[in-house]
């Protein structure tokens, strides 16, 4: 379990608030472009301010959103992410949870699905350098379950060398934000048709 007050392992109430599509792009886009307003984070989401504030309401309940203090008015609140990541172990939930657990999993989904494309949507405006970057490999492995746990550790290993959102951990020159996306994703076993 993390100590890094930057990273939230979920748990059931926190699951609970997340489980749902728009929360789960609200976070993100707070996480991705910084604090903003129901206002201004409905129009990026294409979403009335009214719906936008009654989410963010729930997210600040549930301790993953919270008002940024420096900013706003009487008028205009301002929220932030509360952390800048997070985590979830369905082992630490219980089959009373399956349902809520499944919903969080296709609200990632779908913003996963939101987020690629609109990157390759924006493909033919980026620059070259960036555009000839862009990696969108599939593999398919034949592994156990404890190979592929640790597949998932030795890869965010990994990424986490490049992580430069950090205080104290500031960016080379030439850098932008990058969207990392790891999968490991047990396939269905295909029925032998004959």
């Amino acid at each position: 379990m993390t100590t890094d007050p930057n990273h939230v392992v979920l748990d059931s109430s926190t699951l609970k608030a997340l489980a749902h599509p728009l929360r789960v792009a609200l976070l993100g886009a707070l996480r991705r472009h910084g604090p903003s307003t129901a206002t201004l984070l409905g129009q990026r989401l294409d979403i009335s301010s009214g719906s936008a504030s009654y989410h963010l309401r729930q997210l600040e309940k549930a301790g993953l959103v919270t008002d940024d203090a420096g900013r706003g008015n009487a008028r205009d609140r301002w929220w932030r992410a509360a952390h800048r990541m997070t985590e979830m172990d369905d082992r630490d939930f219980g089959d009373g949870d399956a349902e809520v657990v499944d919903e969080y999993l296709r609200s990632i989904a779908s913003a996963y699905t939101r987020q690629l494309e609109q990157t390759v949507n924006a493909r033919a405006t980026m620059q070259p350098d960036w555009r000839h970057v862009m990696d969108l490999s599939d593999y398919l492995l034949r592994v156990t379950p404890d190979e592929a746990r640790t597949l998932a550790m030795r890869l965010h290993a990994v990424v986490r060398e490049f992580r430069y959102d950090r205080p104290g951990n500031p960016a080379p020159a030439g850098a932008e934000p990058v969207s990392v996306v790891l999968q490991i994703l047990p396939q269905p076993v295909d029925e032998d048709p004959s």
